[in-house]
């Protein structure tokens, strides 16, 4: 739980402000479960926020140990911008951006995959509502405000673009680029622009100096930051491709505390699954099929890969294309089709055009997840090829439940208690 001083703000303002902060919920914030207003037996109120508990060190303390990769810059750098393209659609500027409100997630299942979370919404507000703040007073954090922030002027959504610049610079170079007092932080910030590392990729000084530009109409916006920084992760996963990804934390260690590891798809039967999504992509011709399974706040992955696409599309967030649907799901051109006109899987480097899916569904109906087949050209799925799917999903499901069992009458056996599967109830 986060407290606030008392204010002498309007409480029906606040009332309002807080409720859209409570009604907040992304992959990327730290989930805010409730907020609201405390009067105490004086009168005297109190705004609290109440919020979800992470696993896992922010980053600025992250840096303080150790460097990062530029690719896990480059992941964090993505679920922030879809972080604040979220919060922005609902009215909502954070206002206070800075490594230590964004939180490494550790989910403890050692994937080198960056998650990282916006978290602190002490001084956010709503757009469309007055300030929290007394007139004239600067809120923030004095090294990552903005220049309008830094200058007493309106702020809109492109001031969290500028200290979401700056924090990614910092990734970079491992400090401050405006250190000091609010003024001379602000001065600094006036009066010249951030100076951007000439050894990092073009890409990189281009996205960060458009980040970064005192003009706010110049900063990229919304959609647009979010698709420029995907095709930022996909150029560092290809100039990474051959090289081992070092994870971000250390194996089985939150803040040098032993953690305990979920289980995860590695512990279900793996070669079943290959020779499934092998056969499914056969089906179909197709170069990429996957199996989704939906366990609980996390969604689990079984994929197959042809071997021309196999570096490139690991990298990539196929998530938002494989949400569980009871019926199936066929997009034969990805580019035509209104659900998926404007994805960054259709318009960015990855390019997919085709899609099709069923779902899993266990034998009392459960929907528990998804077999897709996905491709780079156009496609057709005849009611045959449909049903040879479902067949094939069929037997994923068959497979996980049968291991479940087995696992069950391993540990009854035991008499220790079962280990925590995907799909367990």
């Amino acid at each position: 739980m986060k407290l606030f001083h008392a204010s002498a703000v309007n409480s029906g303002r606040q009332e309002s402000e807080l409720a859209v902060l409570a009604g907040l919920d992304h992959h990327a914030l730290v989930q805010i479960h409730d907020a609201g207003i405390d009067v105490d037996e004086y009168g005297r109120s109190t705004r609290y926020l109440v919020m979800a508990l992470v696993n896992g060190s922010d980053l600025h303390e992250r840096l303080s140990r150790h460097p990062l990769t530029s690719r896990h810059i480059a992941e964090i750098g993505y679920d922030l911008a879809e972080a604040l393209d979220y919060i922005h659609a609902h009215g909502v500027i954070h206002r206070d951006i800075k490594p230590s409100n964004i939180l490494l997630v550790d989910y403890g299942d050692g994937s080198p995959r960056a998650r990282a979370k916006l978290t602190d919404f002490g001084i956010a507000i709503a757009e469309d509502l007055e300030r929290l703040t007394t007139d004239g007073t600067t809120t923030g954090t004095a090294g990552y405000l903005s220049p309008e922030q830094a200058s007493g002027q309106p702020i809109g959504p492109a001031s969290d673009v500028y200290s979401l610049g700056l924090v990614l610079l910092e990734c970079f170079t491992r400090h401050l680029e405006f250190p000091g007092g609010v003024v001379e932080s602000a001065l600094a910030r006036l009066s010249r622009d951030p100076v951007i590392p000439d050894d990092l990729p073009d890409y990189w000084q281009q996205l960060l100096a458009a980040m970064t530009a005192r003009d706010p109409a110049a900063r990229p916006v919304r959609h647009e930051l979010v698709a420029v920084l995907k095709q930022v992760v996909i150029a560092e996963s290809g100039k990474h491709k051959d090289e081992a990804m070092e994870p971000l934390f250390a194996p089985g260690e939150v803040h040098g505390e032993p953690v305990s590891r979920p289980a995860s798809l590695d512990t279900l039967p793996d070669e079943a699954l290959d020779r499934v999504t092998a056969m499914a992509a056969r089906l179909f011709s197709a170069p990429i099929s996957i199996v989704s399974v939906v366990d609980h706040d996390r969604v689990w992955f079984k994929s197959h890969y042809g071997d021309d696409v196999e570096r490139i599309a690991r990298e990539v967030d196929l998530t938002t294309i494989m949400l569980p649907q009871n019926d199936p799901v066929v997009i034969e051109d990805g580019m035509l089709d209104t659900r998926t006109s404007d994805s960054v899987l259709v318009t960015g480097p990855l390019g997919l055009r085709f899609y099709v899916s069923v779902p899993l569904k266990r034998s009392s109906g459960e929907l528990i997840g998804t077999l897709g087949v996905m491709d780079f050209v156009p496609g057709e799925a005849d009611e045959a090829e449909i049903e040879n799917l479902k067949d094939l999903a069929a037997l994923v499901v068959a497979q996980l439940e049968l291991r479940q069992v087995g696992l069950r009458t391993t540990s009854d056996i035991a008499g220790t208690p079962g280990e925590a599967l995907p799909l367990s109830r």
